[in-house]
């Protein structure tokens, strides 16, 4: 069997180093609180524990884009702990005489670490923000197609007759071009699309001194080509 030489990362070593002693500093300092026997060892494995898995869920949050200021309250708490008990330990408190203080937080540190870690465990973990609607889409602010007023008639595509003029004759249907129907009933515009007719036919005929060309008035109206004779009707 082909064995695989162990590869030694210099910050794991650092990290086991560390561990290692914030972890006998959480027992002594659990000992002398007057917490003795197999409960002077669970102290250091609650304070690490917390510290490790408030540090993962925030790290979850902050990828998802959830706020992780619950997350980041207790890993600070548990880092205050740990880092507490190290300069406790570094000979500015005499452990043969610990403060009642100091007992006293030492004794309600279980609550606190459970009331931590049930929080840390039912927050929402890898959802996914919800996506924002569409917004509404406001016909207001689309631009006019047309400058014919609403109201205007559809076009029609049948030519108008004057009186007197006959009829053109109607050539035999092709596969092409159909056949197109007879003459219908002369369009209407709306009055003040007439009024406005006139006004630019005086306008054209004054400018110009002759008629008024019902194509150019159509023109100036918006109008498409094919309204021309209902234009020529009403001037």
């Amino acid at each position: 069997m082909r064995a695989f030489p162990a590869r030694v990362d210099a910050v794991i070593v650092q990290a086991v180093i560390a561990g290692a002693l914030s972890f006998s500093h959480l027992h002594d300092l659990a000992e002398a609180a007057g917490q003795g026997g197999w409960k002077a060892w669970a102290y250091p494995v609650s304070v690490d524990l917390l510290l490790v898995a408030a540090w993962r869920r925030m790290r979850e949050q902050q990828r998802t884009g959830l706020p992780a200021g619950g997350s980041r309250l207790w890993f600070l708490v548990a880092l205050a702990a740990s880092l507490g008990a190290n300069v406790a330990t570094a000979g500015l408190l005499d452990l043969d005489d610990v403060p009642a203080l100091l007992r006293v937080v030492v004794a309600g540190w279980p609550a606190v670490a459970f009331f931590g870690g049930t929080l840390l465990a039912h927050t929402p973990r890898n959802s996914e923000p919800a996506a924002r609607p569409a917004p509404a889409r406001d016909d207001s602010d689309a631009p006019a197609t047309s400058l014919a007023p609403s109201s205007a008639p559809q076009q029609s595509e049948t030519p108008v007759l004057t009186p007197g003029e006959a009829a053109p004759e109607l050539g035999p249907a092709t596969e092409s071009a159909p056949a197109a129907p007879l003459a219908g009933p002369v369009v209407h515009l709306p009055p003040a699309l007439v009024d406005r007719a006139r006004s630019l036919a005086r306008e054209y005929h004054a400018a110009t001194g002759e008629a008024a060309d019902p194509d150019t008035i159509r023109a100036r109206l918006g109008l498409p080509p094919s309204m021309t004779p209902v234009v020529a009707a009403h001037l």
